[in-house]
């Protein structure tokens, strides 16, 4: 039912006229296809009961659909809000900024998830140290200037270390995020395992006043040989200028284990960012703790729609509070506004008799938009199944969204309950979310049959349109100083959550795809998904008589002739491993290079300069089976170099021409092609053209 076919588009009269053409496939006696012939009745009833029988199946609802890949193993992704990292650009001072500070761009919000202080720290310099020499490659914090630098030289060694220098750096034990660019050459595989590198190990530390200490890192680039970010943790003790490094503060990454395939290449560097996340907050809801006053910072709170709500005791609802206009006990807190901008709110049971109890999750403050003030009543729970509310915006954050449930006490007052979406328990309100769409649907109402609801908490993200472009520059609402806010990296993550058409393409997509290595086909495309390596190219052949199947792979590396390395086959046998069939031996073979040898006699027309070196460079390329897509053992036919040559327009016409392997081990020579081994590869060898 998950993977059938619709016959929707087809009439009885067509599937008819399909079944009876297949009738001589099966049978040779049977020949009186009229309505009178008892086969034919039986045939026709067969017809219509597949029919309306398929009529069902495409007919299944979303929600059957939902359960039976749930049964498969496959559920909706959830929607995720994009993320950003942002550095404050020529910042002078100490920048506070709030949790849910908004950054503009367009039609886009990004927020920030929790209030920071945000230090004027810029890097100064960038330095490699290897060879026993400082290499000075500082233009990479410069936006400006795309020239890449060998960080760790071309020859990268235990020991060599990288140096980065800051007129400033974060207090002791803060997070430290940068952002590395490395000049992409090669199609590397992913690494799939954070932490894990076949290649090469770092050790990160900070000057302190006591020396350099180590800090604990999440180095994403892969010790930079991929384009990522990198997350510092600073140490406990203080960070101090460091006289090395000429007064100036200093980080340092050194190389433990020095391994590479490829030499690490970087093209830009930028430091001391931090995290946004693509989401406009409608509705906040923010809880506090054990306290009998309370202080947030939000810009919701300036448009002044704020609820308050204290925990009276333990295990018990809400109760509503107001502010206090005179003298007299009730439910009342002052308020008051402090220069930052911050509201801090003071409960006095002593004075008011009420207040919140010293508990866990003791107060919540709810802000509100205007927007969301306006139409914040979803209405009333009615208790029968499947009640769908329609809420006042689509395509929600889902872990941020929650409804207030408000029922009378019995005794004039009201109860107010903070609800979670898919909260299951006895007497619980029970519904789902469903984002995209902007709606609820209540699956059990529990005791809260009556109650009526409101929106608590709702913020709302464009998915997918927030993964923006690197390079672009943030308005942030609510400064008192212009700052431009930029973002090295593009942002990435933002989805919105799978349809269930989606889900049911990646199961199909799955069910389809060999979870056993049993054709050529499978064993190169494993050879080809090694994670952390660069593969080129992979041929897989088999030897019948000792069942084995050989693999020759190429590195993708910057060797003009790259050589398999033990990490590669190591790699590449862990992966293939668990994939083969369980009689099968698998061996990783090493690529051979051919270089093949061309003579011949060239006639060029008159007009042309430089015809020789146009020859020689289409005579290397249709050879060079090493940097283009042409694969191992594949025949170099003689035709396809004497086209290449014959079709240049300074050529006259051939004269002569001959190929040859120099090394016939490697390659044999059939009439005029040649025809590498299984793990060979053709390449330019000597080239003797004359010109007539």
């Amino acid at each position: 039912m998950l993977n059938n076919r619709s016959l929707d588009d087809k009439t009885y009269e067509e599937l008819m006229a399909e079944a009876i053409m297949q009738i001589p496939l099966y049978s040779q006696e049977w020949t009186n296809y009229n309505p009178s012939d008892p086969g034919m009745t039986i045939l026709e009833n067969l017809t219509a009961f597949g029919l309306l029988q398929q009529n069902q199946i495409d007919q299944i609802t979303p929600a059957v659909r939902l359960k039976l890949l749930k049964m498969a193993g496959f559920e909706p992704a959830r929607g995720r809000c994009a993320r950003l990292l942002l550095s404050a650009e020529d910042l002078e001072e100490t920048l506070s900024l709030s949790s849910g500070q908004k950054f503009r761009l367009g039609g886009l919000c990004y927020e920030t998830n929790r209030s920071m202080e945000i230090k004027p720290c810029h890097l100064t310099g960038i330095y490699g140290e290897y060879g026993g020499e400082r290499h000075d490659c500082s233009w990479l914090t410069d936006r400006e200037v795309k020239v890449p630098a060998y960080v760790f030289g071309k020859a990268p060694k235990e020991g060599d270390s990288l140096w980065f220098t800051a007129d400033l750096l974060p207090d002791a034990g803060e997070e430290v995020i940068f952002s590395v660019t490395v000049a992409d050459r090669y199609n590397r595989n992913p690494f799939t395992e954070r932490g894990s590198n076949t290649f090469a190990a770092l050790k990160w530390e900070c000057y302190t006043e006591g020396g350099f200490a180590e800090m604990n890192v999440r180095d994403d680039t892969g010790c930079f040989l991929i384009s990522g970010e990198i997350r510092m943790r600073l140490p406990a003790a203080a960070p101090a200028p460091c006289p090395e490094a000429g007064g100036e503060y200093a980080l340092r990454a050194t190389l433990t284990r020095a391994e590479y395939d490829v030499r690490p290449k970087l093209l830009s560097v930028d430091g001391f960012l931090f995290e946004t996340w693509q989401k406009d907050t409608r509705s906040a809801c923010c809880t506090f703790n054990r306290s009998t006053s309370v202080r947030l910072r939000s810009s919701l709170l300036k448009e002044g729609y704020v609820t308050v709500f204290c925990k009276e005791e333990k295990g018990s609802s809400y109760r509503r509070y107001m502010p206090a206009y005179g003298e007299g006990s009730g439910r009342f807190y002052d308020e008051t506004v402090e220069e930052d901008g911050a509201h801090v709110w003071h409960f006095d049971r002593k004075k008011y008799g009420y207040g919140p109890e010293k508990i866990k999750n003791a107060v919540r403050i709810v802000a509100y938009s205007e927007e969301i003030m306006r139409r914040y009543f979803l209405g009333t729970v009615l208790g029968y199944d499947r009640q769908e509310i329609r809420l006042p915006v689509n395509h929600i954050v889902a872990d941020g969204f929650c409804i207030v449930a408000r029922r009378p006490d019995g005794s004039g007052g009201d109860l107010f309950d903070f609800v979670r979406p898919s909260r299951f328990g006895e007497d619980d309100l029970t519904y789902y979310l469903y984002e995209n769409e902007g709606r609820i649907v209540i699956e059990d109402a529990g005791a809260f049959i009556g109650a009526e609801l409101y929106i608590a908490s709702v913020s709302v993200t464009a998915g997918p349109e927030g993964n923006i472009r690197a390079g672009c520059q943030l308005d942030c609402e609510d400064l008192s100083a212009p700052i431009r806010f930029y973002n090295p990296r593009p942002g990435s993550g933002g989805c919105f959550r799978e349809t269930v058409d989606e889900v049911t393409l990646r199961f199909r997509q799955d069910i389809r795809r060999p979870y056993t290595a049993v054709t050529a086909a499978d064993y190169e495309q494993l050879a080809m998904e090694t994670p952390e390596l660069c593969i080129h190219k992979a041929k897989a052949y088999l030897n019948a008589g000792r069942n084995l199947v050989r693999i020759a792979v190429k590195p993708g590396t910057d060797e003009e002739l790259p050589k398999l390395s033990a990490a590669y086959k190591k790699a590449i046998e862990k992966q293939v491993e668990g994939r083969r069939l369980l009689t099968t031996k698998i061996e990783i073979m090493p690529p051979a290079y051919v270089p093949v040898n061309v003579q011949g006699i060239v006639y060029v027309k008159n007009q042309y300069e430089n015809a020789l070196e146009q020859i020689e460079k289409a005579v290397r390329q249709s050879v060079d089976f090493v940097h283009s897509e042409r694969n191992f053992g594949e025949t170099l036919k003689f035709e396809d170099v004497f086209r290449a040559v014959e079709s240049l327009d300074c050529v006259e016409f051939i004269y002569e021409l001959s190929l040859y392997p120099q090394d016939p081990s490697l390659a044999r020579l059939v009439e005029a092609d040649i025809v590498p081994a299984e793990n060979a590869l053709c390449y330019a060898g000597e080239i003797a053209l004359e010109i007539g």
